[in-house]
């Protein structure tokens, strides 16, 4: 019989569906002297480890040109909350190329989450043939009329003035 199985693992209500390439910001409990207080540390998702109590996130963000890798655990209490900036589109289950990446290099693509929007009970009114016709056939000054009636090419033609030839 393996420790695991007698341990009964909870997972972490405030701790959503990981995956890498998320940028999120996770806020952990920090225990100095006898002081406690709630460090918020915010960076990309290179790493998720599943399996069990010993399961693990690693988070990665670059502060003053260095990079800084932190590793929390997924069921501890230590962790406060975990909230999602975006979601990554990555490729790869592990992003351990961003160490080597700088700059505009390291940007992911955003992931595109499409939500389907339904309309239950609303009918869609479709004009009908004679509301659109009618507004078009609307009585017009005669004056109004003859410009109006004049193709765009000899409207176009009475502006520019005549080429002559002398």
């Amino acid at each position: 019989m393996d420790m695991t199985s007698a341990i009964e693992i909870k997972p972490n209500p405030e701790i959503p569906g990981l995956a890498p390439g998320d940028t999120v910001r996770v806020s952990a409990r920090i225990v100095e002297g006898g002081k406690e207080r709630i460090q918020v540390f915010q960076g990309v998702v290179i790493r998720v480890r599943r399996g069990g109590a010993g399961a693990s996130f690693t988070v990665r963000h670059v502060a003053y040109g260095i990079g800084v890798e932190r590793t929390f655990p997924l069921y501890s209490p230590m962790v406060k909350k975990v909230e999602i900036v975006r979601h990554g589109k990555v490729r790869r289950a592990k992003l351990y190329y961003l160490r080597s990446l700088s700059g505009k290099e390291a940007r992911r693509k955003i992931k595109r989450v499409e939500k389907k929007i339904e309309r239950l009970g609303e009918e869609v009114m479709m004009p009908q043939p004679e509301e659109v016709v009618e507004p078009l056939m609307a009585p017009v000054e005669e004056g109004a009329a003859a410009q109006e009636t004049k193709p765009p090419s000899e409207a176009a033609a009475e502006q520019r003035p005549e080429d002559k030839k002398s």
